[in-house]
């Protein structure tokens, strides 16, 4: 018998979760909406690290451990990889593909460290943030030369020289067309998360012959089994449970 814990956050997170019964737990970190309509349990909040997740998953009779949390979560990835070793269980995870830059792109690649960051924005006036909400926290060191517009999940208060956006992928090409060109982008900042959802911001930097300074992707601990698609992960897990016999589990 195998209980799945799924740990997401993602929109492929989302896509995996709407595919398991009310015997599986889909956990959420807390941050963004708390989906509603899933047959599957949903947890939300932290485990405490490693040990916690660890006790979690025995307490829980959980038999294995879906890793499909941000590309860029390295620490809770960390942290299950080392719990799933201490309990005995499998961990899967979906390792979705980084973009890779096309004829006509202009990237330029720098270390997860805002120092950094900072430096290679010197030199440009209106940068797009697309980074989560990792700026937000450094509103008040704005060059006076620069304007940011930074997009994340939710609306917060910007500042005289600083512009927040609310808003959730996917964006279409023409409204990233419209974006650029209300706020006078002149360079794009990035991770690179892969997927479809938000790509258009790199066609339309491509189109406008425009920078976008990309951060590094983290490594990430490696797994029993990996996927580049939440389909194929699916279809996996739709073969591990077909023999599955519901229990009674403990309460969450």
């Amino acid at each position: 018998m195998t209980r799945v814990l799924l740990l997401g956050g993602t929109g492929d997170a989302l896509k995996i979760a709407r595919g398991l019964g009310p015997e599986h737990v889909y956990s959420l970190a807390g941050l963004g909406s708390v989906p509603r309509d899933l047959a599957c349990q949903v947890r939300v909040g932290g485990f405490g690290g490693s040990e916690g997740l660890a006790r979690y998953i025995k307490a829980q009779g959980i038999g294995l451990l879906v890793d499909a949390t941000h590309p860029y979560a390295a620490r809770i990835s960390a942290n299950a990889a080392a719990a799933s070793r201490a309990v005995g269980v499998p961990y899967w995870a979906l390792r979705r593909h980084a973009w890779q830059p096309q004829p006509g792109d202009d990237w330029r690649f720098v270390d997860d460290d805002w120092n950094t960051l900072m430096a290679a924005l010197a030199t440009f006036e209106r940068p797009l943030f697309t980074l989560g909400r990792e700026p937000l926290s450094h509103l008040g060191e704005i060059a006076a030369h620069q304007y940011w517009t930074v997009r994340c999940l939710d609306a917060h208060p910007g500042n005289e020289r600083c512009r927040v956006i609310g808003a959730r992928g996917p964006f279409s090409i023409e409204g990233e067309r419209e974006l650029f060109a209300a706020c006078g982008v002149d360079v794009v900042v990035s991770k690179n998360s892969g997927g479809a959802a938000t790509e258009a911001k790199l066609e339309v930097a491509r189109e406008r012959g425009l920078p976008v300074v990309m951060v590094r992707r983290p490594t990430l601990p490696d797994a029993d089994r990996a996927f580049d698609e939440p389909s194929t992960l699916l279809a996996s897990l739709g073969r591990c449970l077909s023999q599955y016999v519901p229990r009674k589990s403990p309460g969450l």
